[in-house]
């Protein structure tokens, strides 16, 4: 391939500002979890987009939040910002929607130090009228940022713009991945990470972000199909229950959505099977930090 260009963009943001949605609008492909909760993403995830000679690698990053308290929330926002060293641009997406800036400003505080090619991502801006999207503009424009894009990652609004703007800033280069590969997440994460975006979208409260998922065994047959099996940890014998649903038909319901999904991405049939375990400590288990790429 001649003059062919490569670059790793880093999409950072406050919690659930659709850094998550972005990268998959902009792959064209699932590659990372979506949900209405905050802090859904856990650990950097990169995703590879096209745009003609172009591969934009793009590293998703937990939401970053001023005040971390459990030692989890503190690996994730550590990862955020040493995801930024080695790019060579960054996009600071904002949830126009919201009435709370406080995080995006802390972040833009700290971004002027970094001397990289900056493009500020206005989100969801068909959810405010015109002059208060122009006024956050405003309010959100610094002398570092170089480009300011009006999007619906959701919709697709705008998305083209942000691929040809980065297709002419990264540098001259050979591609780092196949033209096929739209994610350096193994199969084997992709399908926890699944399981873990519909426990997220099904359960309520505080109960997601005491569950962790972790595809135990991976089995690929001659006729074509998979088996999966996964384990779900939660950190209360109270929660077990909560998971499993009356007569367990939560859990069943989950497996359903979650092996449908794994045919559409894995484009073969799928065997899944789910477990709830009960691991009290899951949260200080140094090895399950280092599955997904955390610093514990």
């Amino acid at each position: 391939m001649t003059h062919s260009k490569c670059g790793f963009v880093a999409v950072i943001g406050a919690p659930n500002a659709g850094k998550s949605t972005l990268i998959n609008t902009l792959v064209g492909s699932k590659v990372t979890i979506v949900s209405p909760k905050v802090q859904t993403t856990r650990n950097r995830i990169l995703g590879v987009a096209l745009q003609e000679a172009t591969q934009i690698i793009l590293i998703d990053t937990p939401g970053i939040f001023s005040s971390p308290k459990r030692r989890l929330e503190k690996a994730m926002v550590r990862n955020a910002w040493d995801s930024l060293g080695d790019t060579d641009g960054i996009m600071i997406i904002v949830d126009v929607s919201r009435k709370n800036f406080e995080e995006t400003e802390v972040i833009l505080e700290r971004l002027h130090t970094t001397g990289k090619k900056t493009a500020l991502v206005l989100n969801k801006i068909d959810l405010i009228p015109r002059d208060q999207l122009l006024a956050l503009a405003t309010r959100f424009s610094r002398p570092f940022i170089d480009r300011v894009f009006m999007i619906s990652a959701l919709k697709g609004d705008g998305i083209q713009d942000i691929k040809t703007y980065w297709a002419a800033t990264l540098p001259d280069g050979p591609w780092l991945f196949p033209e096929d590969q739209l994610s350096d997440l193994s199969l084997r994460l992709l399908s926890a990470e699944i399981t873990r975006e519909e426990l997220f979208l099904r359960l309520h409260e505080e109960l997601p972000y005491s569950l962790w998922v972790e595809t135990d065994s991976w089995e690929d047959f001659k006729d074509g199909s998979v088996k999966i099996s996964q384990c779900i940890y939660v950190q209360r014998e109270s929660q077990r229950p909560i998971v499993l649903g009356k007569g367990g038909r939560q859990i069943k319901a989950i497996g359903e959505a979650v092996r449908r999904q794994l045919i559409e991405v894995l484009e073969r049939p799928v065997h899944l099977f789910l477990h709830v375990k009960v691991k009290a400590d899951w949260i200080n288990d140094p090895r399950l930090y280092a599955s997904i790429g955390l610093t514990f």
